[in-house]
């Protein structure tokens, strides 16, 4: 059996993106999502999609790890799919659509390659010594860093992700400089189990610590840079929570095929 695909990327964040509205999704296989995604032996990404019908918005997004599992929240993955759905005819500018964190509504240039999600809304910060610890749709951990340029990613987010407090449930640990103009972000994420160039919730989550770090309230707007591109974050702070969040950025299809 044939399955076309569509390979799209936000931020270097990528994703394969696989058209399932003609049925329900079941059965899926968590060994193949996994072959597929590998980067040796499958086409290689991040995580994968399966967009589908809903009975009540625009579509609905399923997002699985690159280990083959069913994930949480992706942000980076959100904006894509959004894209994935304009190229599909399904959406035209804007969106309401349903992820596994609830609803979502989302507008989409003319162009089809930018796209503003917006994102939960965050009320609860707790702090892990120095670290901030939030929730934005995954679970992040947000920690402030000095030449992170030169800072080896995988194995201190690793040790972070593996320790024992986050060990079972697992946690994205980010990693943030402070450049003035722009906050500069690096990322180990949890089911990809390496650093990646870009992650949407991830960068949601540095933005609204930074916010509480440096005591900001009203409508922030915080310029982020990834290893894979450019982002930005918008969302109002009042003191206590965070509302009105977008995460904004780039969506582009890399290229189509199919796969046995």
């Amino acid at each position: 059996m044939k399955i076309n695909f569509y390979k799209y990327q936000g931020a270097g964040n990528d994703f394969i993106l696989i058209d399932h509205t003609m049925g329900p999704l079941k059965n899926i296989d968590n060994e193949l999502v996994e072959q597929l995604c590998h980067r040796r032996f499958g086409i290689g990404a991040d995580g994968l999609m399966f967009i589908t019908k809903h009975e009540d918005y625009d579509f609905e997004m399923h997002y699985f790890n690159a280990d083959g599992k069913l994930g949480s929240m992706c942000g980076n993955g959100g904006r894509c799919i959004v894209a994935f759905a304009k190229q599909l005819g399904i959406i035209d500018r804007e969106t309401n659509f349903l992820a596994v964190d609830g609803p979502h509504y989302a507008r989409i240039s003319e162009s089809g390659e930018w796209v503003d999600l917006q994102m939960i809304d965050v009320d609860t910060v707790t702090r892990d010594g120095d670290a901030y610890v939030l929730n934005t749709g995954s679970p992040h951990y947000v920690t402030l860093q000095s030449g992170l340029k030169d800072l080896d990613v995988f194995t201190e987010g690793k040790s972070i992700r593996y320790n024992a407090t986050y060990a079972e449930k697992g946690i994205n640990v980010n990693f943030v400089e402070d450049k003035g103009d722009h906050l500069f972000v690096r990322t180990y994420e949890r089911g990809v189990e390496d650093e990646t160039y870009a992650c949407g919730t991830g960068v949601t989550a540095v933005a609204m610590a930074m916010a509480k770090h440096k005591n900001q309230t009203g409508h922030i707007k915080t310029d982020i840079k990834v290893l894979g591109g450019d982002i930005k974050i918008e969302f109002d702070y009042d003191g206590t929570a965070f509302t009105n969040v977008f995460l904004c950025g780039p969506a582009k299809l890399v290229f189509e095929g199919e796969v046995d």
